[in-house]
């Protein structure tokens, strides 16, 4: 799976997922911190990912070994201030109480689940546009 990030603003960073091939959610994270652990973006690169059941986000998947990082998820979410260093999962980009974000998570994260249903682990490359 590929997360490509497009745009970087105060609001956040903005990415698209593509899984073989084909784009399917839209992604937020926080704008890049030099790395720092629950406010920033990671770093570009390629990570193992593996199935995790989150107590508050329940079926997802932890971003493993990101240098001097902690436990980093895929999750639902509408703006960067709900990420904590992790990925929000989402259909479309949209305006939220006047803020850059992203929305109708529920379904983009479920596609994200459903597209990796009887997976354990996958090969997530991030990259810049």
């Amino acid at each position: 799976m590929i997360l490509k990030r497009i745009a970087e603003t105060e609001a956040g960073t903005f990415g698209v997922l593509i899984h073989e091939g084909t784009p399917f959610a839209v992604t937020l994270e926080n704008p890049w911190i030099n790395n720092k652990p629950l406010q920033s973006c990671i770093p570009v690169g390629k990570y193992e990912c593996d199935r995790y059941q989150a107590p508050k986000h329940g079926n997802t998947f932890r971003v493993m070994d990101v240098i001097d990082r902690g436990v980093i998820l895929f999750h639902r979410g509408n703006i960067s201030k709900e990420t904590n260093g992790c990925i929000l999962v989402a259909e479309s980009f949209e305006e939220i109480n006047l803020i850059d974000g992203i929305s109708n998570s529920r379904k983009g994260f479920s596609e994200f689940i459903s597209k990796l249903e009887g997976v354990d682990s996958f090969e997530l490359i991030i990259k810049d546009a």
